[in-house]
């Protein structure tokens, strides 16, 4: 070979027999540019347009086919699964040249590679957001059903396995499928459950809150055994015995370097960053490298390279700051982009034109349908057992044994290492998305949040006795809702023949953990989080300071519930179903300055109350605050001035039934003043018979004690249209320092005809719309009260 002469591309000069791999063609020169004539010039020849355009088209898929099933309540897994099999031999690939030009297999390293490491940052998220010392603190309830949905469905597979895979007619090569195929179903997934809960909108439920400890307890000693399995296999396969120790000295060197070294380091990054702050960036970095490293350490013992990352995540603590920063740098991306990719990818290989032997396909499918079965009752009886209702047990067994991303990585792994061929990885792969698409639609039918908190009992202030015990939770989300609670439960004027209770309730956002919490401080619980504890010690060293001051009259119960704004109306319905509270006070999202000035609205505040207003088992009042400087209630001289406005119904007996608590004792400091609204003409009042006669009870009882107590007053006024009323109550403004109002009213009502078409705030009703207008700067708060809603009246 004459070496003057430049050798052909990809062979090495001197040594013809000597080959070298082609050179890979990254970015392209652009449609302008003529070059080298050697150069490809295809778009599609070369790495990186190639990879953004099937990334293109991989989420415009995506996302097109989830806002068409969105509405038919199927999961987004559904719509990331169904565009792989679209895109994939199945469908799109069954047009010639469509494979070749899009996907060709070069195209497919780097989607595999970008797949797979969305996965791992996914599954070290998933370790991250849980908190393994949960698991110590589950009740009987959720390890006795997580430890039986791990033990019995072992104890069946075990059996199933032993005798499908000496059946005679499953060839010798297709038996290791089987073994493995109940392996996978054997685990149990943590985070798909916990994804699936927040998809259904019912995880601070009582059954979503049953649903994720019982899948932690299984998730962890699933995974236990797994490990424990796969050294087992390891040391009886290997010929030499000295493997199996060496794999395990290399695996417990890796988790003796997470734990020695890791774990301090994160307690070092917490201790160095500021309360309140975010953890610096080059700290993020800096493990997400220690996530590769977990990821080569377990791939090259022989384990699975997901629980590298996981066992990672786990040593991480949850929560802010550190926990919180994890999941607000990564979380978008991870969830967002890279994760449903890989979903997408395993789709792309599923091919379900092509299916042979469809005999060992029945057998794949019988495997799978026995296997969820056995799941499904492993779950069910011990449920049944713990007295879980039967409705509740069908919806916990399809929640614990749901499929997703987790199961869907070990069908690709296996598929990788052979173990599967393309038929049984495309009827696995058809498998969960099946179920997943099948318990979303049974769990939502079966288990109805909606009215979970509906009761028949009558839970509220009208029909309480004014000697008997008032039980109510106050609402909290910064320092300043507690001294507008206090101000209001102060000017209630708690006794010994009118006690109160109170439970006050701290809503703290759920940032970096999976699992949503309800912290009984009387229990001494406590939360890792020192920022959340900081927060929550000094609201609960200003309800202290209320209880001390009726010490003989109230009492104070605290609790912290950390989760999702979007879900906190659940951990306020259900503490007041279970302390059976007769009112709710909510903070309102509007606030103002000492100007009169208002300062913030917070529309995520008003989502959760409008949810509770909906769902609530008992009477709900929204507080809307404008005493930033107030002269405390009760003091000698002062009178705290009381407005309520009635105009008749439910919601006007109920408010006018807490202005008559409040001035219950005649010294108590408390001027109150009934405003009646009248129209006219009275046969115009648009009443219903029977709200007209409580109606007129009330005001009698009402009118009564104004003759007995020299701090009751009772006004008619007589009002022609919605104009004329707000006149008047314009002009309580300044005069009174606490205005109640109802909520609802009949639609046609005279006294309101002309407010209703200009109801900014339909949760506040219109009188309470008007009076919480952002322009007014009187020093006058306002209590909007709906009575509560009983089942058999909906």
């Amino acid at each position: 070979m004459d070496l003057r002469v430049p050798p052909p591309p990809g062979q090495l000069p001197g040594d013809p027999e000597n080959k070298c791999e082609a050179i890979i063609h990254i970015h392209s020169p652009g449609v302008w540019d003529v070059g080298d004539p050697n150069y490809p010039r295809g778009l599609f020849d070369h790495t990186l347009p190639l990879l953004l355009l099937q990334l293109c088209i991989v989420f415009t898929l995506t996302q097109s086919l989830y806002l068409l099933i969105k509405p038919a309540r199927m999961p987004r897994i559904v719509a990331e699964l169904l565009a792989g099999i679209i895109l994939g031999p199945t469908v799109l690939g069954q047009i010639p040249g469509f494979t070749d030009k899009i996907f060709p297999p070069k195209g497919h390293v780097y989607l595999d590679l970008l797949s797979k490491i969305g996965y791992i940052f996914f599954i070290f998220l998933s370790g991250v957001k849980m908190d393994p010392t949960l698991v110590l603190k589950c009740g009987r309830k959720a390890w006795t059903i997580g430890v039986l949905a791990v033990v019995l469905p072992f104890a069946v597979f075990s059996n199933f396995s032993a005798q499908l895979t000496n059946y005679p007619s499953i060839h010798r090569y297709r038996r290791v499928a089987i073994k493995s195929i109940f392996s996978i179903q054997f685990l149990s997934s943590f985070p798909v459950t916990a994804y699936l809960l927040v998809d259904l909108k019912i995880i601070n439920s009582e059954l979503g809150r049953l649903a994720l400890a019982a899948g932690l307890v299984s998730d962890l000693l699933s995974n236990a055994g797994s490990s424990y399995f796969s050294y087992v296999k390891i040391a009886t396969s290997s010929v030499l015995p000295v493997m199996s120790v060496q794999a395990f000295v290399l695996t417990f060197g890796a988790f003796a370097f997470i734990f020695s070294i890791v774990r301090p380091l994160t307690a070092w990054i917490i201790k160095r960053t500021p309360e309140g702050k975010p953890v610096d960036t080059a700290f993020v970095v800096l493990l997400s490298f220690f996530v590769f490293f977990a990821v080569v350490v377990t791939d090259n013992v022989g384990l699975s390279y997901q629980y590298g990352p996981f066992m990672l995540g786990l040593m991480i603590p949850d929560g802010p700051p550190l926990g919180s920063t994890l999941v607000e740098k990564l979380d978008t991306i991870v969830t967002g982009l890279m994760a449903p990719l890989f979903l997408t990818y395993c789709g792309l290989k599923v091919n379900l034109v092509e299916l042979y032997d469809l005999y060992f396909v029945i057998v794949v499918l019988v495997t799978i349908s026995l296997s969820l079965m056995v799941k499904y009752m492993a779950v069910f009886f011990p449920s049944l057992a713990c007295n879980v209702p039967p409705k509740d047990a069908l919806s916990l067994a399809l929640m614990m044994n749901t499929q997703g991303i987790v199961q869907m990585s070990f069908y690709y792994n296996n598929i990788i290492n052979q173990t599967f061929d393309a038929e049984t990885f495309s009827m696995l792969t058809s498998s969960v998305l099946i179920t997943a698409a099948g318990t979303h639609l049974l769990v939502g039918l079966l288990y109805d949040h909606s009215s979970t908190y509906s009761g028949y009992r009558k839970r509220n202030i009208e029909n309480s006795s004014a000697t008997s015990e008032l039980r109510v939770l106050s609402c909290i989300h910064r320092p300043e809702d507690v001294l507008a609670a206090k101000r209001l439960l102060d000017s209630s004027f708690p006794s010994k023949e009118s006690p109160l209770s109170v439970y006050a309730l701290h809503m703290v956002e759920l940032v970096g953990q999976a699992t949503p919490l309800l912290i009984d401080h009387q229990l001494g619980q406590k939360h890792s989080s020192r920022v959340s504890n900081s927060r929550s010690q000094k609201i609960v060293d200003m309800f202290q300071s209320f209880e001390l001051q009726h010490a003989e009259s109230a009492t104070v119960q605290f609790f912290t519930a950390i989760s999702m704004p979007r879900f906190m109306h659940h951990d306020i319905c259900s503490l007041a179903f279970d302390k059976l509270v007769s009112f709710i006070i909510l903070p309102f999202q509007r606030k103002w300055n000492n100007q009169g000035r208002m300062i913030s609205d917070n529309p995520v505040v008003r989502t959760i109350n409008t949810n509770v207003l909906d769902m609530a088992p008992c009477s709900v009042g929204i507080l809307i605050d404008r005493h930033k400087i107030r002269k405390q209630v009760g003091t000698v001289g002062s009178a705290y001035r009381v407005a309520v406005v009635f105009m008749g119904g439910p919601d006007d007996r109920e408010a006018l039934s807490y202005g008559r608590r409040m001035c219950g004792s005649p010294g108590g400091g408390v001027q109150l003043t009934v405003f009646r609204f009248v129209t006219l003409n009275p046969s115009e009042m648009g009443e219903s018979q029977w709200d007209a006669v409580l109606d007129a009870e009330i005001l009698k009882s009402v009118r009564l004690l104004g003759q007995q107590q020299d701090n009751v007053a009772y006004r008619e006024e007589r009002v022609a249209d919605g104009a004329e009323s707000a006149l008047i109550i314009h002009a309580m403004e300044g005069v009174f320092d606490l205005i109640i109002v109802g909520r609802r009213h009949k639609a046609d009502l005279t006294q309101l005809s002309g407010l209703t078409e200009w109801n900014d705030l339909p949760e506040l009703g219109p009188i309470g719309d008007m009076l919480a207008a952002a322009d007014i700067s009187a020093p006058v708060s306002v209590l909007v009260v709906q009575q509560q809603s009983m089942k058999n009246s909906k």
